[in-house]
């Protein structure tokens, strides 16, 4: 009887040994294979490694599978901003970190690209939104042919001073929109930016949602840290929400209007470059910071 539960326990074990490892294998098959992806490679592992980079807002071309320049300029900002050996080579560290830090849906990207549609930021939005961007495009051109339409009320109208002053109020409400870029920034920014904002400030009144986006800004002018958005934000240590992944929520309208405010030049910081909560704040060096105001729950530094 022993002789038996021996035969029947000692597979059993064996194979629960055996598990775990397979188990492990099964998971690391779907991040990237075993090879250091580099120049001049082609195939699904540049368009993961350029989807990645994408998502976390360092790529601005097309997924096409084919590591150029642009990609390799991408992976070194990359490495770079997270503190990794900058050689533009995505070796084993370096594709854990970009595992660790993005997403990857490979059905979705596969799908865009064998239909033809060019990404404009690959995650960060909603992926109906991401599908199709190009169509988009037609759709603004619609509000220009209706601009005769704005005519129509000038005509009943005797003096003609009114005309003007009707279609300047119109056209101002045009230019907050993400589509027209204020100040020459991004939609990967604006974004980034705006999930940034809703990360560390959702419970905060809107003026300290636009203070913090105006410390992002604040800090690519300075020549004391990095300057593209995405630098910034991804500084190790920077924020908080980049450190517990609260960055990756869906941020609301009124945070992406924080951040449109804010590119607009609105800085109710007075030029901050830092700021903290400081019924939070556990660093004794953020204190030594001279203090310039306090708005909400947070007070904003030099």
């Amino acid at each position: 009887m022993k002789k038996k539960i021996v035969k029947f326990t000692v597979p059993i074990l064996i194979s629960l040994c055996i598990m775990p490892f397979t188990f492990l294998e099964t998971n690391k098959a779907f991040a990237f294979s075993n090879q250091v992806i580099q120049q001049g490679a082609v195939g699904d592992d540049v368009i993961e490694l350029q989807s990645r980079l994408q998502y976390l807002g360092f790529y601005n071309k097309k997924i096409d599978g084919v590591f150029g320049w642009s990609t390799y300029w991408a992976l070194r900002n990359f490495q770079y901003e997270f503190g990794l050996p900058i050689d533009g080579l995505a070796g084993t560290d370096t594709k854990a970190k970009l595992v660790k830090a993005s997403k990857y849906n490979k059905q979705f990207v596969k799908e865009q690209i064998n239909k033809g549609n060019k990404f404009t930021h690959y995650g960060g939005v909603d992926q109906k939104k991401q599908s199709a961007p190009q169509p988009k495009t037609p759709a603004a051109k619609e509000p220009a042919a209706k601009a005769p339409a704005a005519k129509a009320p000038a005509k009943p109208a005797n003096p003609k001073p009114a005309a003007p002053n009707q279609e300047a109020p119109k056209a101002t409400p045009n230019k907050p929109t993400a589509a027209n870029t204020p100040g020459g920034f991004s939609s990967n920014e604006i974004q980034l930016m705006a999930n940034a904002v809703y990360g560390e400030a959702r419970g905060e009144p809107y003026t300290g949602q636009v203070a913090v986006a105006a410390v992002i800004l604040n800090r690519v002018n300075s020549a004391s840290f990095p300057n593209t958005v995405s630098g910034v934000i991804f500084e190790p240590g920077a924020f908080t929400a980049v450190a517990d992944g609260q960055i990756w929520l869906t941020p609301n309208e009124q945070a992406k209007k924080a951040v449109l405010d804010a590119m607009n030049g609105i800085d109710p910081t007075g030029e901050a470059l830092y700021y903290f909560n400081p019924a939070t704040a556990t660093s004794k060096w953020i204190w030594s910071r001279p203090q310039i105001k306090r708005i909400g729950k947070h007070i904003f530094c030099e």
